[in-house]
């Protein structure tokens, strides 16, 4: 038998790691320039820390672990024999994988309070499972990049996290969209419809219009219990395509009467006069009355971004975020708001591969190959070594005395840069041939100039 691994997970060779590295590491540049403080918390967490925090479907997506020894001792007979799902999961599965960094995050914060400094900026990359359907850009093991500040409910936060986003896409080179929404905006939109009972149904139907379309959006609310006059209420805002200014006019006409929807109207407008001004070079900032995001712990502002290119197969966000108000209450820290955002390392790996857009570096481990000539030449030759390394170069050795050839075959399957070349005549002279093996070029280096130049 074959070995294998789970579908929409994935191994990662050395090509592919070098590449999710730099990712990481410009991500994590910026968090850590921004004043954000790392943590980890574990893959798995209590079921029930988890579960009632996504929505209906996303619980359904959580993976679920059964309990170590007999799991099936104890269960509910009735349960099993009427094959209740929901009641036979809690018999037999105690943990879970962690869905997402969010929720455990505000787990954490509630057990760690009292060692935790408020406002409490923090940064976790860690990887998140789902049971998800497997597909482009949809993996059931995959990596967030996570950005919270907690413990403060002012919008300053949010235009550092919008700053933020702009400098990490502006670093990875990378033009894209920042859609914005308010999920105030959506509760007063609930309310003028006379549903706020149906306001998750709302938002996850609303969700899904880029995917399925504004005909089965409807066709999906009437299946959850709108009358025909609230989707025709509704209709206007999914199709409407005004700048912002007009869609905030809109939005004011539409829900006057709502309470909660003039207070989100009321920061989305806040929102964009703080970014007024500032130049994005690569966020361009839209406000998007469809945008819902599906998870129910967000209560103020979203965001979605999407890559501007429309030539690439790639349609999904690759970052995304919002405002939680108190989600820490849940595990009994009330009052404690918070707004974070979470970069989808996985998804920008796929869009920097498509669009070619890892620079030259990000493909390199080893910046050059010393030659081996021999037993006699590999004491001079590890001499080179080991002042490449101690000059903070990354640098290896060919372990055996193969063929010149051989060995520059290995550095150009290796995309190692360069190859240091020392034969007798280098030795005498104390020298040695630094070749770039891009560009064909050779100049000879003293062992007594300073290494740290030697590449320019």
């Amino acid at each position: 038998m074959k070995p294998s691994i789970p579908k929409g997970t994935r191994d990662f060779g050395p090509a592919e790691m070098v590449k999710r590295n730099y990712i990481f590491d410009t991500i994590k540049v910026v968090f850590k320039k921004y004043g954000f403080l790392p943590i980890e918390t574990p893959s798995m967490e209590q079921l029930s820390t988890l579960m009632g925090k996504y929505g209906e479907e996303g619980d359904k997506l959580i993976f679920k672990i059964l309990n170590s020894g007999n799991y099936l001792d104890g269960v509910d007979e009735t349960a099993y024999s009427n094959k209740d799902v929901k009641k036979l999961t809690l018999g037999i599965a105690e943990k879970a994988l962690r869905y997402d960094l969010t929720v455990p995050f505000a787990r954490f914060v509630v057990m760690h309070q009292n060692e935790l400094s408020f406002p409490f900026r923090r940064y976790q990359i860690q990887p998140v499972w789902r049971a998800d359907k497997p597909q482009k850009g949809r993996y059931r093991e995959f990596y967030q990049c996570d950005a919270d500040v907690i413990g403060s409910d002012s919008l300053l936060n949010e235009l550092d996290l919008i700053e933020l986003m702009n400098e990490v896409f502006s670093l990875l080179n990378l033009n894209v969209t920042l859609l914005i929404n308010n999920r105030k905006v959506l509760a007063g939109i609930a309310e003028v419809l006379s549903a706020s009972d149906k306001m998750i149904d709302i938002t996850v139907a609303i969700d899904k219009l880029d995917k399925i379309g504004i005909d089965k959006v409807k066709e999906e609310l009437r299946v959850k219990g709108l009358t025909e006059e609230a989707i025709e209420k509704l209709s206007p805002l999914l199709s409407f395509t005004g700048n912002t200014a007009e869609k905030v006019e809109l939005l004011k006409s539409m829900l006057c009467n709502s309470e909660i929807g003039c207070k989100g109207i009321e920061e989305i407008e806040t929102l964009f006069a703080l970014t007024a001004g500032l130049n994005f070079s690569h966020l361009n900032i839209q406000l998007d009355l469809t945008l819902a995001r599906g998870l129910n712990y967000y209560t103020g502002a979203i965001f979605e971004v999407k890559v501007n290119e429309p030539a690439i197969n790639f349609t999904g966000s690759i970052c995304g975020g919002g405002r939680y108000d108190d989600l820490t209450g849940i595990f009994g820290l009330k009052g404690m708001s918070g707004v974070g955002i979470s970069f989808g390392a996985d998804r920008i790996y796929d869009v920097l591969e498509e669009l070619k857009l890892f620079p030259a570096e990000a493909s390199q481990s080893t910046k050059a190959l010393v030659v081996n000539f021999g037993e006699a030449e590999s004491v001079y030759a590890l001499t080179i070594l080991r002042k490449l390394r101690a000059h903070n170069i990354a640098a290896e050795i060919y372990p055996d005395a193969a063929k010149l050839k051989k060995q520059f075959t290995y550095a150009d399957n290796r995309t190692i840069p360069y190859v240091v070349i020392a034969g007798s005549d280098e030795i005498t002279a104390n020298t040695f041939v630094l070749k770039n093996m891009s560009s064909g070029e050779q100049k000879t280096i003293s062992m007594n100039d300073d290494f740290k130049n030697i590449f320019n």
